[in-house]
């Protein structure tokens, strides 16, 4: 009998196969760790860089808009370089993980250079200029090979979205204790410059933490050398690097569902970045709390943990459509905030924060699928061999409008005739002044996400026949 059943065993069709796994949680967290890095350069350089050179170091705010913008205008020329270099790559840690490391490590430390403030004044303001600009190209090393990462981990949209989904739910908890936490030490340091000395050392530690962690988390993987099926140390690129920069911008340009998506990454940053300058302002002259600004960071970031896995359910062009929504409503909203209740501005902010959620994860999501689908085209499997290029492009634009928006909101605060002072407390304003700070905090960014969405609306199509 025992024979019998063998045979009939044996003879049994074969079962059907499962669902492919998806990327273990080792890679995941791994991958989603690196957002520690980005987050922080994001959010407290955005959060306290712009009130920091105009009320602690008394620099006017059009002057602080720019210490803040030539950096990342810098990293535009730097990013599509830093990834032609890694698609060239060859080292025994694989193509872009070498980068990560060092690029987040040296980043760590000219962040906190940047908040050292040793002088006060315009040549304390040309020491920061100077230390973000080493943060910036740091950042340039870091984030183009980490970007690119995702189409060279997995090759199905779905594990894509898994692992960018991931990396959107760390910025959101990177964002919030990273937000609440810098002007909390900033207070407990006795503010001015001895305080925001103490919050350059802790966006430094998470930082180098960040880099460290997403180093160690991807070893061993597709991405890097000695994983199963992968060349032997020294030998192997995550895929064979195309043609020269210039015929890769042109590949790039006739690619319309990529310019499509370099041009809303711009615009949308943009609005981001108005949102992040102005909050500190907004809490001061409008809410008339500088306590306030925790709270209303941590009910923007927030929803970045509770809504990414709905968001998931929705795919490109139309779901940042939805989210785009929410999030210009509730900039629109925050004009009434000079006669709304506390709690009402947080739901408000709440509402913005869900809506920039699906925002990132879709824009996340899409990039790497652009860069698979250059790489089908090109006949390279699981990546592109512009993945470097692509991505360095897109973080170029997407750098650019983060920087973009304290320089815009810089600008408004200028013209509204906004008081500048350099004793590490905001200086009392002219109703126009405050009225500038509410229009630059909300409309700015709503008008901004318009402008976005409309830009998105060329993703959809497909590249002509005779593209490159």
């Amino acid at each position: 009998m025992a024979t019998t059943a063998t045979a009939r065993t044996r003879g049994a069709a074969p079962s059907a196969p499962g669902p492919p796994a998806g990327p273990p949680a080792r890679l995941r967290f791994g991958y989603a760790s690196g957002s520690l890095v980005t987050a922080t350069f994001t959010t407290l350089p955005g959060l306290l860089l712009l009130p920091y050179l105009t009320d602690t170091l008394g620099v006017g705010a059009a002057l602080a808009g720019a210490v803040v913008f030539v950096p990342k205008a810098w990293d535009a020329l730097l990013n599509p370089l830093v990834g032609r270099a890694s698609d060239r790559t060859r080292t025994r840690w694989g193509a872009r993980r070498p980068y990560v490391l060092w690029g987040g490590l040296a980043m760590a430390a000219a962040f906190a250079l940047t908040f050292a403030g040793p002088l006060p004044g315009t040549a304390g303001a040309w020491f920061t200029a100077a230390g973000y600009l080493l943060t910036a190209t740091a950042f340039a090393f870091f984030q183009v090979p980490y970007v690119a990462m995702p189409a060279e981990l997995a090759d199905r949209d779905e594990d894509r979205m898994r692992l960018v989904g991931g990396r959107v739910a760390v910025i959101g908890v990177a964002a919030l204790v990273t937000g609440a936490a810098a002007p909390a030490l900033i207070d407990a340091g006795g503010g001015g410059l001895a305080g925001h000395r103490w919050a350059g050392v802790f966006g430094a530690v998470v930082i180098a933490l960040g880099a460290l962690w997403v180093f160690a988390g991807t070893a061993g993987t597709p991405g890097s050398a000695g994983a199963p099926g992968v060349a032997p140390p020294g030998r192997r690129r995550v895929a064979e690097s195309g043609p020269g920069l210039r015929r890769q911008f042109a590949a790039a340009r006739a690619n319309p569902s990529f310019t499509a998506l370099l041009r809303c990454a711009v615009v949308q940053s943009a609005a981001t970045g108005v949102l992040l300058a102005g909050a500190p302002y907004f809490a001061d002259h409008v809410l008339r709390d500088s306590a306030g600004l925790g709270p209303l960071v941590v009910a923007f970031v927030a929803p970045n943990l509770l809504t990414v896995p709905l968001w998931s359910r929705l795919r490109g062009r139309r779901g940042y459509a939805w989210a785009s929504a929410l999030f210009a409503a509730g900039c629109l909203l925050l004009l009434a905030a000079p006669v709304l209740p506390d709690a009402a501005v947080l739901a408000v902010m709440a509402l913005a924060g869900t809506g920039h959620a699906g925002q990132l994860l879709f824009l996340y999501a899409m990039l790497p699928q652009c860069i698979a689908r250059d790489g089908a085209r090109g006949g390279t499997r699981g990546g592109s061999r512009r993945a470097g290029v692509l991505s360095g492009l897109f973080t170029t634009c997407e750098g650019l409008g983060v920087a973009a928006g304290p320089f815009l909101f810089g600008l408004v605060l200028q013209l509204s005739g906004y008081v500048s002072s350099g004793t590490g407390r905001a200086a009392e304003q002219s109703a126009t002044a405050e009225l500038g700070v509410l229009a630059g905090f909300a409309a700015l960014p709503a008008l901004a996400t318009a402008a976005a969405v409309v830009l998105l609306r060329g993703y959809d199509r497909p590249p002509a026949p005779t593209d490159p």
